[in-house]
């Protein structure tokens, strides 16, 4: 039974080997020759001034979470409009509740203000 997946493990062993030698290799054969110039920040010719590191605000990764969420349910709708003449009206039934918890869901994170980008 365990003999099916056989292959999978393989190419999963293969890969993660192949991804390890590469960076080894890499690392092992790249030129690494640090000097001072080198380590330093270049921007446009001039020294940087000020913290060299910025704080990414929490809006934009919850923007970014809610395009992920929004997307990927939306994505649902394909399989959904290849199988529609199979599925009938119950599958029309059943895409109306998904598709309204979708809109209900979408107006509470616009009335929250989520959307916004102040």
């Amino acid at each position: 039974m365990l003999a099916v997946y056989l292959p999978i493990l393989y190419m999963i062993i293969l890969a993660l080997l192949f991804g390890a030698g590469t960076v080894f290799l890499s690392h092992l054969l790249g030129p690494a020759r640090p000097f001072k110039v080198k380590t330093q920040s270049y921007e446009c010719g001039i020294p940087s001034e000020g913290a060299h590191y910025a704080q990414t605000p929490v809006k934009f990764y919850v923007t970014a979470l809610l395009f992920l969420v929004f997307d990927l349910e939306c994505v649902f709708l394909y399989p959904w409009a290849v199988y529609y003449r199979r599925l009938g009206a119950f599958g029309l039934a059943e895409m109306l509740i998904f598709l309204l918890i979708l809109v209900v869901s979408y107006v509470y994170v616009w009335k929250k203000g989520a959307l916004e980008w102040d």
